[in-house]
């Protein structure tokens, strides 16, 4: 995996991260959902590349 996929997946679960907390701190329960979901697609792609590499090794 590169640097810069291991890079942009941290910076989208970290968005995630920052909408779910703008979320808890106004009530929005929908941005707090759209936060979650962001961290878990970011977890989800990491997992991929980091299979990616297990199979390249």
């Amino acid at each position: 995996m590169g640097i810069d996929d291991k890079a942009q997946n941290k910076g989208e679960e970290l968005g995630g991260k920052a909408k779910e907390t703008a979320g808890k701190l106004t009530d929005d329960e929908q941005l707090e959902a759209e936060g979650k979901a962001d961290q878990a697609k970011a977890n989800l792609k990491q997992a991929g590349e980091e299979a990616k590499d297990a199979f390249k090794n």
